[in-house]
């Protein structure tokens, strides 16, 4: 009796190391993630925000990447002109509890995403003929983030260069000066990722402290900057916020990849996300959408991956 109640401890015991090891992984099991931390991009369903709020309020989604363009720079790649009726419409959403504002996001006078080559040209803070005009609107954006109540603006601040030492000290005083004007308004700088590799972009934040990652996984895909996955460990220090983008690789180098429903790329989907969250990582996904003419159907699928890991 003496033996098999040794041999019954000693399984009761493995047993527990091995549920805590599982805990301790994060996500081995399942992990759905809660709605709470579930939102999506105001630009993905490329709709007045008053139809973006009725689709969803379908989905069950109060989580929102708001787009401040349509209040201070519409560009129409994020949204048409809204009205001042429209701003306090999403106080008023606010305000009720109906919408939780994960974020906010600016988008940069003149960006041309029509060949990786003209995005890399235009995009961003780089062009010196567009500076004095994007400082105007992250200082409006982040004066209105502050008054929604957010906590983060997010931006493309345009391709990182280090083989230019001129070009990448002024963007480097470029994002310097983005990061202490939002701060006047208690508002955090995150830079979307994906237009650089990982190790380049962790070099840089490194240097530039205060800001933060909205990391898009779907984005190293579509300019091939190398795979999500490995990046996770390099960037994890500085992730604010994730969108929720799948992409798979163009098969013709200097040419975009392809954007695809979440689940069905390149980025891993539920792997990517539990990698994600055994990492510790406690902060919102954002599904975005930029691709298709079935985004609704594809958001809401996104959302119900997302729920049932």
């Amino acid at each position: 009796m003496r033996g098999r109640a040794r041999f019954l401890f000693v399984a009761a015991w493995l047993a527990v190391l091995a549920s805590i090891g599982q805990f301790g992984a994060g996500c081995t099991r399942q992990c759905g993630i809660s709605a709470e931390r579930i939102g999506v991009c105001s630009w993905s369903f490329r709709l007045p925000l008053r139809d973006v709020a009725a689709e969803m309020d379908k989905m069950g989604v109060k989580g929102i990447h708001l787009a401040l363009g349509p209040f201070i720079h519409a560009d129409g790649r994020h949204g048409n002109a809204e009205s001042a009726e429209t701003l306090a419409f999403v106080k008023e959403k606010i305000a009720r509890g109906e919408w939780n504002i994960m974020s906010t996001m600016i988008g940069m006078v003149g960006e041309n995403y029509s060949t990786l080559e003209t995005i890399k040209r235009t995009g961003g803070i780089v062009p010196d003929e567009h500076w004095t005009q994007n400082q105007a609107i992250v200082a409006a954006g982040a004066r209105l983030t502050k008054e929604l109540g957010a906590k983060y603006m997010s931006l493309h601040a345009g391709f990182l260069d280090e083989s230019d030492s001129v070009a990448f000290a002024k963007y480097a005083e470029r994002v310097s000066w983005m990061r202490d004007e939002a701060a006047k308004y208690g508002v955090t700088i995150i830079l979307e990722s994906g237009q650089e590799t990982a190790g380049d972009l962790a070099k840089f934040m490194a240097k530039i402290p205060g800001i933060g990652i909205n990391f898009d996984p779907a984005n190293m895909i579509l300019y091939a900057k190398g795979r999500p996955m490995d990046a996770l460990k390099t960037l994890y220090p500085w992730i604010v916020q994730i969108h929720v983008k799948d992409a798979v690789e163009t098969k013709v180098p200097g040419t975009w990849g392809s954007e695809v429903a979440w689940g069905e790329g390149e980025v891993g989907g539920n792997d990517f996300v539990k990698a994600l969250e055994g990492l510790g990582y406690k902060g919102c996904y954002v599904i975005e959408r930029e691709g298709g003419n079935t985004r609704v159907r594809d958001i809401t699928q996104a959302k119900e991956r997302l729920e049932n890991l």
